[in-house]
């Protein structure tokens, strides 16, 4: 990896999930996790969403128990790779002050909350799926896994 990188929700889900057609590359970027030099992170956020996410069976064909979610939960932090970073002290006006400039409502505010949290840990590059969810935000490099 040549800069540090967050692992948004829905790759650490697709890399669950060998018969969604995106498994395969999220399962390699995850996996890379392995490599203490794969400057590959996450944020607590990310941990809880794929909890709620993996669980539901109105969200992925096959939910996992509570144990099984909180199996992978705990195989992902014992990556020497895959960095959780610490939530900024000024999260809470981060975000406020991204919502200023980028006016957000309902469920989209999460979103914002996860940028706020890269950016207070000089993060600007994420791997995702919902590209749309990230690309208003100029001062980020958004990815796909497999590019």
């Amino acid at each position: 990896m040549s800069e540090r990188a967050l692992l948004d929700t829905n790759v650490l889900v697709y890399a669950m999930h060998p018969e969604d057609e995106r498994h395969k590359a999220c399962f390699e970027l995850v996996d890379a996790t392995r490599d203490p030099s794969s400057e590959l992170c996450i944020a607590p956020r990310n941990l809880a969403e794929f909890y709620r996410v993996v669980t539901d069976p109105r969200k992925v064909p096959e939910a996992r128990t509570v144990e099984q979610a909180l199996g992978a939960i705990e195989a992902l932090l014992s990556r020497s790779g895959l960095e959780v970073l610490p939530v900024p002290t000024d999260l809470v006006s981060r975000w406020v002050n991204l919502v200023r400039h980028r006016p957000v409502t309902g469920a989209r505010l999460f979103d914002v909350i996860l940028v706020a949290t890269m950016l207070g840990n000089d993060i600007t590059q994420i791997y995702t799926y919902n590209r749309r969810d990230f690309e208003p935000f100029e001062q980020l490099n958004v990815r796909t896994p497999g590019e």
